[in-house]
């Protein structure tokens, strides 16, 4: 059974803003490693267990960090579907501390979704990302992502345009050649 997606695109931003002063912040996302993962514990407020995720077959764990920083802003799981040709996107969850009306920043969610279509299109997938949502937030998808429902009510897909307006709006220099 697959995982429903079920995070709020609070903002998109071109970065990450810090809620308290406005100020934003550039960022990175690069694979978590193995002793990082056990330092990301349900009892710490994650929703997730991401260690289990962590042993999925194929599947990517990806952290969002503030450039030059180590703390976990947002964790994401991607899995390349190399034989269809898009990034399945499996989890997607901001870090407690960036949740809720007391967070840190906003602009997470939308960062780590804009790195998805950013990969699917570094891996020759034309920026097509898959998930399967929580029927909820369809519609938050559809508005804020450019999503579209796919094959069923809840199972969803950012084509093409949508994912190239999210990599310009996060990676300015992607389609520039400047690929980061």
């Amino acid at each position: 059974m697959k995982r429903k997606v079920g995070i709020v695109i609070d903002r998109l931003t071109n970065s990450i803003v810090e809620v308290a002063s406005g100020t934003s912040f550039e960022t990175d996302l690069v694979l978590v490693g193995p002793d990082e993962i056990k330092k990301v514990h349900k009892k710490d407020k994650w929703r997730f267990n991401w260690k289990r995720e962590f042993k999925e077959e194929n599947h990517q764990l990806y952290k969002l960090v503030l450039d030059g920083d180590i703390q976990i802003q947002g964790l994401i799981s991607l899995q390349p579907m190399a034989q269809d040709l898009f990034i399945e996107m499996h989890l997607i969850e901001n870090a407690p501390h960036n949740f809720g009306e007391h967070k840190q920043y906003e602009g997470v969610a939308g960062n780590m979704v804009a790195f998805a279509c950013k990969r699917s299109f570094e891996l020759g997938f034309d920026g097509f990302v898959a998930f399967t949502a929580k029927t909820k937030l369809v519609d938050h998808y559809i508005e804020t992502l450019g999503a579209q429902v796919i094959y069923s009510q809840d199972r969803m897909g950012i084509f093409t345009p949508a994912a190239q307006n999210l990599v310009s709006l996060y990676y300015k220099d992607f389609f520039d050649g400047g690929q980061e």
